[in-house]
């Protein structure tokens, strides 16, 4: 594979749990491309969307280096521990079987980064009944998916085309007509 510049996935799972959701997408490309310098930025914080790497545990920070932003503000511990938890370790070990399954070349870790904005429903960490199971495997999944489907260039732009009045986005209201 040549090197990767800048490419760019996205994928959804969930299952019946709405809270549970994953949606991450994913910028993947050389550390001294643009989005190296997109990551590197990041290192600064912000106010409810703190950046932080994927690692899978205490010292064990991923190749790709990947950091991992939430794409909601976070206003509370509980949520920001589902954060730096349980997404953090879904995203973390999507990232490393990546590497071991071949979608992520092996003798380029070193040498890419990945950024990696991630959904946390807001009323997620209130739920008493809230599956982190299921949460950590719809990460997991998607995760593994958008890196796939930004190595892969999908969905390709025939395919863009070819759906193009055949799907909507699931917020679209039929009542509004067609385009």
């Amino acid at each position: 594979m040549s090197k990767i510049i800048f490419k760019a996935g996205e994928a959804t799972v969930y299952r019946d749990i709405d809270n549970t959701a994953a949606m991450p997408e994913i910028l993947i490309g050389s550390v001294d491309g643009p989005v190296g310098a997109a990551f590197a930025n990041m290192m600064a914080q912000s106010k409810g969307h703190t950046a932080m790497f994927a690692v899978r545990n205490i010292n064990q920070l991923v190749r790709p280096a990947t950091m991992m932003v939430p794409k909601v503000t976070l206003k509370d511990s509980a949520n920001i521990e589902l954060f730096g938890g349980v997404v953090q370790a879904a995203t973390a070990d999507a990232i490393v079987d990546c590497v071991i399954e071949g979608i992520i070349p092996k003798d380029q870790v070193n040498d890419l980064c990945i950024i990696s904005l991630v959904w946390i429903d807001p009323a997620a960490a209130k739920d008493p009944n809230l599956d982190k199971a299921d949460m950590y495997r719809n990460n997991y999944e998607a995760t593994k998916l958008a890196i796939k489907r930004a190595l892969n260039d999908e969905p390709s732009i025939d395919e863009l085309i070819e759906n193009r009045h055949k799907i909507k986005h699931i917020m679209w209201d039929e009542s509004w007509g067609d385009v």
